[in-house]
């Protein structure tokens, strides 16, 4: 962390792309010039036209100390249908990232690339009394780090909070499991959540969510690859 501070002025944390890889550029290229460190929020792929240009930027960006990628579900599921483990597909998420994959011309280097990377991304990070998760929070997340090898396995323990948020049993009209936000009243006062997975804002801009015991939850899933647009926030160490 120390070597963090000393590189670069701040951290730049980025929501869900979902392919929308001329977005991503912009938002990486500024964090660049401005000398910020990125922590992209999961869900690189599924939905925009640009798959395979968000995995290679992510990549790259963590090969050269630039950034990282949090653990996000579709980002677990794309590994887990590039090891072709039997999975429900649809056709413009999962299946659209697959084609654009397949069409590239070193599709077999870049499926290698994304399941070793996949598999290594932390599941949640914390830095301070700042905490970057996909998908939702518990407090444990505080004081216990995540499974190395969280993404190259089933999720357990924490890891289906950090993927899937807090769901229950429930099936939404839309075909998605109900998700509820009680974690976000765990969050102790003084400590700042930064998650992504669903959108919840109203007006396009990250969503600031204050919590019972003082702490806060910004959601930063704005639509990127779906018919929203990417957004992005910088933090001062």
């Amino acid at each position: 962390m120390r070597e963090l501070r000393e590189r670069f002025e701040g951290i730049r944390v980025v929501g869900d792309v979902h392919g929308d890889a001329e977005a991503f550029h912009i938002a990486v290229d500024g964090a660049v010039s401005e000398r910020l460190f990125v922590i992209q929020l999961g869900d690189l792929t599924d939905g925009g036209s640009d798959a395979p240009g968000v995995l290679r930027r992510a990549f790259a960006m963590r090969a050269e100390g630039r950034g990282l990628f949090v653990l996000g579900n579709h980002d677990h599921k794309l590994r887990r249908a590039l090891e072709g483990a039997p999975l429900r597909i649809e056709p413009n998420g999962l299946g659209r990232t697959l084609e654009q994959i397949e069409a590239t011309k070193d599709a077999g280097t870049l499926r290698r690339r994304a399941v070793e990377e996949i598999g290594r991304a932390p599941a949640w990070l914390r830095i301070d009394q700042r905490l970057f998760v996909h998908g939702g929070f518990h407090p444990r997340m505080l004081h216990a780090a995540p499974p190395p090898d969280a993404g190259a396995r089933k999720p357990e323990g924490l890891v289906p909070r950090a993927l899937f948020g807090q769901v229950t049993s429930r099936m939404r009209e839309n075909g998605y499991p109900e998700r509820l936000h009680d974690w976000v009243d765990r969050i102790p006062q003084g400590f700042t959540i930064y998650c992504g997975h669903e959108m919840r804002s109203g007006n396009g801009r990250p969503l600031m969510q204050l919590g019972a015991a003082g702490g806060a939850a910004v959601f930063m899933d704005t639509g990127a690859g779906k018919g929203g647009h990417l957004s992005w926030v910088d933090l001062p160490w």
